[in-house]
């Protein structure tokens, strides 16, 4: 690693330390939201960017895994402590089931799979009044103590999602160096080849499509723990839609390029909204400028200016 890139890590690292203690709640809140929303998008690129299998039903796995642990606390009073182990291998036993049937297909047809999928499980969450509460949602859920800490204090909330996220990140970018994250994008790039050469394309696909899941129940873990209520929308194709364009506009195939784009769409949706009446026309014309101007996203967008200007 070069020194800019540490002396940048090291700016980074020390700006998130010391956010909660130089904004108002406001902001520490919506960065904590940022942080969900970037483990659900790193998630969904295993697939779209080192899979190139495009999903439009990524938003089961934060759904189910959030309605998992809402409903064990409410209607059976179990303790977080249980709820959140037995969501998150719950949703992870889901994705080994949804695995068998979406990767039945690829491209185009995989797509549809887990769209048709995930539409299955949102609108059993809406009609499924007696379990769900439909429409309403789930409300009345509490956030659990880790470690004696309370979470309920944003601050606190900040730091446990920052530590949740970095985790998250830290894990994806072993998977993504390891030999199987090689095999991966293998499987992307030259799926015939692979095959040819011995290899098992499509259970290193399922293998992808499981661990992409497994995170996907953990943005819904924290989804559910900092909204305090769960509403058959966190399945919608809306959601999945949002952490798509997360994925393509911060940069498919790159680490940091989710986190950017989930932090765009956040921003639009929750700050630039509020003087910004039409703000999904602009999240539109925004996503249009980085797609002719930087088809690849915006990481490697910056990355080739950069190189650019080095050389000049």
């Amino acid at each position: 690693m070069s020194a800019m890139k540490k002396a940048a890590w090291i700016l980074l690292i020390a700006a998130l330390m010391a956010w909660p203690f130089a904004v108002g709640e406001f902001y520490v809140n919506l960065v904590s939201q940022i942080f969900i929303a970037a483990i659900f998008a790193a998630s969904l690129n295993l697939l779209v960017g080192y899979g190139g299998l495009p999903s439009l039903g990524h938003a089961s796995f934060l759904g189910v895994a959030a309605y998992m642990s809402a409903l064990m606390s409410l209607r059976w009073g179990l303790d977080h402590a249980l709820t959140a182990p037995l969501a998150l291998a719950g949703t992870t036993l889901m994705a080994g089931l949804f695995g068998l049937i979406a990767l039945r297909a690829t491209g185009l047809g995989f797509l549809m799979l887990t769209l048709a999928l995930s539409q299955v499980l949102w609108g059993t969450a809406n009609r499924w009044v007696a379990l769900t509460e439909g429409d309403n949602g789930l409300r009345g859920l509490t956030r659990p103590q880790v470690f004696g800490l309370n979470l309920d204090d944003s601050t606190t909330f900040y730091f446990f999602a920052l530590v949740v996220a970095a985790f998250s990140f830290w894990m994806i970018a072993r998977l993504v160096a390891s030999p199987f994250g090689a095999a991966l994008q293998g499987t992307r790039d030259q799926a015939r080849r692979m095959s040819a050469l011995g290899h098992n394309v499509w259970l290193i696909r399922w293998v992808a499509f499981v661990y992409a899941g497994f995170w996907g129940a953990v943005s819904g873990l924290l989804f559910v723990y900092y909204h305090k209520y769960i509403h058959p929308a966190s399945l919608s194709l809306t959601n999945s839609a949002e952490a798509m364009l997360s994925v393509i506009a911060g940069g498919a195939g790159t680490l940091a390029g989710p986190a950017i784009g989930a932090a765009i769409i956040l921003l639009l949706k929750n700050y630039v909204s509020a003087y910004v009446e039409r703000w999904n026309m602009l999240l539109g014309f925004v996503f249009v400028l980085i797609v002719v101007f930087m088809p690849d996203g915006l990481v490697p967008g910056v990355k080739r200016l950069w190189a650019r200007w080095s050389r000049r």
